[in-house]
């Protein structure tokens, strides 16, 4: 009886083991859209309330404007790779309650749909845009946008005399 538990117990391990292999790549991108979220989140929270209609220049978005892109962006990436329309639609305004809400949003939506495939599932393909993409690359391509506009709202804190957050990998 003992023996037969044990090799049941072996094979159950070796299961579970099995079936986390298979998501190396996935948990390890999953980890970095954590770490993206929560950066992104604490820059948008760095910025005071009154101060998300600056604008670096004239011709840049505004600091809540930035922060809704992103929102939008990571919706626009993630959507197709997972095969459903973006939940994430253009807010009705930029203040800082209406962009956290939807950057919060956009990256749930996106580590949602992550967590749902494995590693050979980031290997298929999908038309965007016109072009054959692997999920991989949309996934790649959201995280690498928003750390693209996060740079650049990380400027804007500066020039409102705020340090940025700090990266924590």
């Amino acid at each position: 009886m003992k023996s037969t538990f044990c090799v049941l117990a072996l094979l159950g391990a070796q299961l579970v083991s099995a079936q986390e292999s298979t998501k190396t790549f996935v948990g390890e991108m999953l980890k970095h859209w954590e770490s993206s979220k929560s950066l992104s989140l604490a820059v948008a929270e760095a910025m005071p309330a009154e101060a998300y209609s600056f604008k670096a220049t004239d011709a840049e978005m505004s600091f809540g404007e930035q922060i809704n892109h992103i929102a939008m962006a990571n919706g626009n990436y993630c959507a197709p790779a997972l095969g459903v329309k973006n939940p994430i639609t253009k807010p009705a305004d930029a203040s800082k309650t209406t962009a956290i809400t939807n950057l919060t949003a956009s990256y749930d939506f996106c580590m949602s749909g992550l967590s749902k495939l494995d590693d050979k599932g980031l290997q298929e393909t999908v038309t965007r845009g016109g072009a054959t993409v692997s999920k991989f690359e949309l996934f790649w391509g959201g995280f690498t946008h928003a750390a693209h506009h996060r740079g650049q709202v990380e400027v804007y804190l500066r020039l409102k005399g705020i340090t940025p957050p700090a990266y924590k990998f």
